[in-house]
This record gives structure tokens, C-alpha cells and sequence, in this order.
């Protein structure tokens, strides 16, 4: 597997590595990571209890993204935004799956737009890409696939189907369930994020899946894909 990123991605502000981790299990859940997920739950939820969205820099420039991709704010709220808000309204966040919670505390603590999904279920490469309507779509949840909207930066597989809709949406077809044993991460950043932030970023889900799940970790920078404009 190969991951890609388009350049008229990159040219909005997107920031992007990947992570894949292969051999993890996902069916125990480590009693060392539930005492200290408790511990960081009640850390976070008092840095963003009273938190302004607007005013955090990382955290607006994902709406800025969204802006410059023709995105309405309102409907499409940023994965590392929504997740503090439920954090904030739930004063706590729900257990999924070992694998799942691991990357979504990764996610509070760095304020980056993470997501991770099975590599055997995806079909062929990844690419970071405008798309252009035409994609296969399913987000998680929804009982029947559609089509995906134009001109939206989407992680897409080589079968025409989004993966991951901007840092927003993810799909059924790749989900993270405790059966996964092969999994790609996406850490995205804007232009507001350090490269050594998304590094960094990228370094802590290898070391803490691993450390609690297993298995044998790489960062991925995607190649780039120039489109000429005709």
C-alpha cells in the first residue's frame, strides 16, 4: 500500500503523514492505558472546559481549510473540534475499541485531526485528493452508500471510494472494529501545525499502540501528485 497526496491539496494549507501499524490486537483492553486515560480525561476536560474554538489557532485553522474548500462551518464541524466539544458536554468520552480510544486521546492532547482505519479493507493505494463527485461514499453508520460532493479534500482508495470525508466523516467499508490487525492512521494538520507536531503526533500513536496493542510501526510521508490544470 502507498499513500499519495495531491499538491492542490497541500496548496490550501493541509498538512498530512500517515501511520500504519500491522500485527496489533485489538481485542484486549490494557488495565495500565484505562487508569491513565482516566487520569488524562480529567486533565483535558480542565484545559477545554472554557476553551474558544475561534481563538485557538490549530483548532480554527481547520475551519480555514473548510473555507477555502467551499465548506459550509456550520454542518461540518473538524474531527479534533468535535471531539473536544463532546469531551466538554459528556465530561468524559465512550470506550470503543482499544486501538480507536488510543488515537482519540492522541487526538485531544494534540489538537491534530487524527483517524484510523483497516488496511483489509481498503482497496489498493490512498490518495489525498479534491474530489470530483463521482466517489462511492458511506460514512459510518449510514445504511446505504452515496455519492460523495465535489471539490472536497477527501481521503480516497484506488476503488473511487472516500475513505474519509475532509476530517470529518469516516466510512463503514474501513472502520476500526476490535477484529482489525492491520491499521493506517491519518494525521492532518493545517497551516497552523508544525511539521514537528504532526511527527511528533505520529510518533505517540506508534509508540502508545504498540506499548498496548502490539505490533510494528511506521510513519508514512505521502508522495506528492501534481495535477496540471487544463
Amino acid at each position: 500500500m502507498d499513500f499519495y497526496v495531491e499538491d492542490r491539496v497541500l496548496d490550501i494549507g493541509v498538512k498530512i503523514v500517515f501511520v500504519a501499524i500491522n500485527d496489533i490486537d485489538n481485542h484486549t483492553v490494557n488495565e495500565e492505558w484505562r487508569e491513565y486515560r482516566e487520569k488524562r480525561i480529567k486533565e483535558l476536560l480542565e484545559i477545554y472546559r472554557d476553551i474558544d474554538i475561534h481563538e485557538d489557532p490549530i483548532l480554527e485553522g481547520f475551519n480555514i481549510l473548510h473555507d477555502r474548500s467551499g465548506v459550509k462551518r456550520r454542518k461540518n464541524i473538524p474531527a479534533s473540534e468535535n471531539l473536544i466539544k463532546l469531551l466538554v458536554k459528556h465530561e468524559g468520552m465512550p470506550f470503543i475499541n482499544q486501538a480507536v480510544d488510543i488515537y482519540n486521546i492522541i487526538s485531544l492532547e494534540s489538537k491534530l485531526a487524527l483517524g484510523a482505519h483497516d488496511i483489509d479493507n481498503t482497496d489498493g493505494n490512498v490518495t489525498l485528493r479534491f474530489t470530483n463527485g463521482t466517489e462511492r461514499f458511506q460514512p459510518i453508520g449510514q445504511a446505504e452508500p452515496g455519492l460523495s460532493n465535489p471539490h472536497e479534500y477527501s481521503y480516497c482508495d484506488d476503488s473511487n471510494e472516500v475513505l474519509c470525508r475532509l476530517e470529518v466523516r469516516q466510512v463503514e467499508k474501513t472502520k476500526v472494529t476490535e477484529d482489525a490487525k492491520n491499521v493506517f492512521y491519518i494525521v492532518q494538520g493545517n497551516a497552523e501545525t508544525p511539521d514537528s507536531l504532526l511527527n511528533e503526533t505520529a510518533g505517540k500513536i506508534i509508540e502508545k499502540t504498540i506499548k498496548y496493542c502490539g505490533g510494528i510501526g511506521r510513519i508514512i510521508v505521502p508522495e506528492v501528485v501534481r495535477i496540471t490544470e487544463k
